[in-house]
């Protein structure tokens, strides 16, 4: 005669994921949210679906996507615009640079860290964000110097 093993061993995982709270979070992941708010989704010439937001507002924050600066200059150009485009899309969402808590910065070369930074410096107030740089491999899209995200409290 068989055991019920498989069914005991998974009612034994089923209350272990229950005390974790696994379940409770898959289910939040599958269940959408109509609080979120979406800016600047525009889809492409003749696409249905657009490739990424410009920002979205989600449960108190609002993630804005990678801003880049697609003329010709310097980084300390490029970032003062970079920072200038995340203040828009942060206004545009309830938002300011001060409620920013999170913070990637690509370069397309590490030798401009030091005069990004000069731009960048004091731009989020007197307790800036916690922050990641990196320089990518192979340049940042669209020929920018630097790519900056964020992501803030409403």
């Amino acid at each position: 005669m068989k055991t019920p093993r498989r069914s005991i061993l998974k009612k034994l995982m089923a209350s272990v994921a229950g005390v974790a709270g696994i379940g409770i979070s898959a289910k939040a992941a599958t269940t959408p949210d109509s609080n979120k708010e979406v800016y600047n989704a525009t889809p492409e010439p003749g696409q249905e679906v657009p490739l990424f937001s410009g920002s979205v507002k989600q449960g108190g924050f609002v993630f804005v996507a990678g801003k880049g600066a697609h003329f010709e200059g310097d980084i300390k150009a490029h970032t003062d615009h970079v920072l200038n485009e995340l203040e828009k899309e942060l206004k545009k969402a309830g938002s300011s640079m001060d409620k920013v808590v999170k913070v990637n910065v690509y370069l397309h070369d590490l030798n401009d860290y030091h005069e990004m930074n000069e731009v960048y410096r004091g731009r989020f107030g007197k307790n800036p964000p916690v922050r990641t740089t990196i320089a990518t491999y192979g340049g940042v899209p669209g020929n920018s110097l630097v790519e900056i995200d964020c992501i803030a409290s409403v």
